[in-house]
């Protein structure tokens, strides 16, 4: 769905470029995530795909085409769910919904039927001056997707968000993925792209230090031991006890504690995207 070979941008007010030649693919019906922290120059890349950004180096290819080859047609093909909420605020919800459908030249979703979608229905007839910033947050979000998109690129989804509402947003889209849509998010939520992703690629000062799916990259990077954590049945403390995972079902401390003391809990040792990417870039994702 996307190629991206040798991309580097400059700002015209930099020396500088805040993307320094980087690499990677996108595949069709896949959710990739940029992982990085404020200033890494993931939303850079995100606005040159989307094309608010033209000057760049290098080559990139959206539905096997060459981006800058594409015309206005391009924008029918892409969302954008902007990490600003950016509406007309003296103009309802339903309103700002049936203004921003008339740009285009095709068919487009219900208004109503989105604004549903993330509990706006209440609110369709309320002017966006009256609405609160996560109102606005789900209202951007939906915008994204009133002409069906096949490839949709979301900026902080969650972004001022309640944990509810936030958790609908990621269920809209893994639903998104399962209609076959591609969706590019950049986020510095570890969560989100945890929970979402196929593939992150981690970006730091503009350069990408590595792409892989979140599961591998805490395998990998996590430690091969188990916490048992317990209440002792002489003194009531709580207290916690590791074991290698390997060799854990012939363990007999590991079994002999299971036996004796009152168990809590048992978890293996897997490492956050955040402990990987400290260990892989040297710095926090906050």
């Amino acid at each position: 769905m996307i190629t991206v070979q040798n991309l580097s941008f400059t700002y015209p007010s930099n020396t500088e470029p805040t993307v320094k030649d980087i690499n990677f693919n996108i595949e069709k019906g896949q959710i990739f995530g940029f992982l990085g922290p404020s200033g890494a120059g993931k939303s850079t890349v995100q606005k040159v795909i989307i094309r608010l950004l033209k000057k760049f180096e290098g080559e990139i290819q959206v539905h096997g085409k060459d981006l800058r080859t594409w015309g206005a047609d391009y924008y029918r093909h892409i969302g954008v769910g902007f990490e600003l909420p950016n509406h007309y605020a003296k103009l309802t919800a339903l309103e700002n919904l049936r203004f921003f459908a008339s740009l285009y030249d095709g068919k487009t979703r219900d208004p109503m039927e989105l604004l549903q979608l993330v509990g706006l229905e209440a609110d369709a007839n309320k002017r966006i001056s009256d609405y609160s910033k996560g109102m606005k947050m789900r209202l951007n979000f939906v915008r994204a997707l009133l002409h069906d998109p096949d490839l949709i690129f979301f900026d902080e989804p969650t972004g001022g968000l309640d944990p509810v509402n936030a958790q609908n947003i990621k269920g809209i889209i893994l639903d998104l993925q399962k209609q076959g849509k591609t969706i590019f998010i950049t986020t510095h939520n570890m969560y989100d792209a945890d929970e979402l992703c196929d593939k992150v690629a981690f970006i730091i000062d503009g350069k990408i230090a590595l792409i892989e799916s979140p599961k591998q990259l805490r395998l990998i990077h996590g430690e091969r031991t188990v916490a048992v954590e317990y209440a002792e049945y002489l003194t009531g403390k709580f207290l916690s006890q590791d074991f290698p995972l390997d060799g854990l079902a012939d363990n007999q401390d590991f079994l002999a504690l299971l036996g004796k003391e009152d168990i809590q809990s048992i978890h293996s040792k897997e490492a956050t995207l955040n402990d990987v990417f400290i260990k892989v870039t040297g710095k926090s994702l906050s």
